[in-house]
């Protein structure tokens, strides 16, 4: 197993890692939508937090070799249902040709106010 970190998404606050490679798979932790080296300071809105989020996804990805189109699950928790729509329309843009697997689960409120939180996995060829 090999720990993946990048200073391109933001730092683990516990003890974690940001991701781990293992037989040819990338398990990305769940990622909240603080921009890199930020003091956990949200973007406004959920448009915002759901790409910044998937920024942080691809950085992390880009870190351990591999990309968004090499993607087999992503799962996305959101406080409410009701921001579903906004999350999928950003999440199709950044995705683009990638069709990972993908749950959405709403959920009560999550770690610092944040509207979503990502976590996926990949293939690292």
């Amino acid at each position: 197993m090999e720990r993946i970190e990048t200073a391109a998404a933001p730092l683990p606050a516990g003890h974690y890692s940001q991701a781990i490679k293992a037989n040819g798979f990338v398990f990305v932790s769940g990622q909240l939508p603080f921009p890199p080296g930020s003091k956990r300071i949200l973007p406004d809105g959920i448009a915002a937090q759901a790409r910044q989020c998937l920024e942080n996804l691809q950085a992390i990805l880009d870190a351990a070799g591999t990309t968004l189109e090499n993607l087999v699950s992503v799962q996305i928790f959101i406080p409410d249902v009701a921001l579903w729509a906004e999350v999928n329309a950003v999440y199709e843009s950044v995705m683009g040709a990638a069709r990972p697997a993908r749950t959405v689960v709403p959920t009560t409120a999550l770690h610092y106010g944040a509207l979503i939180e990502v976590n996926a996995v990949a293939l690292c060829p």
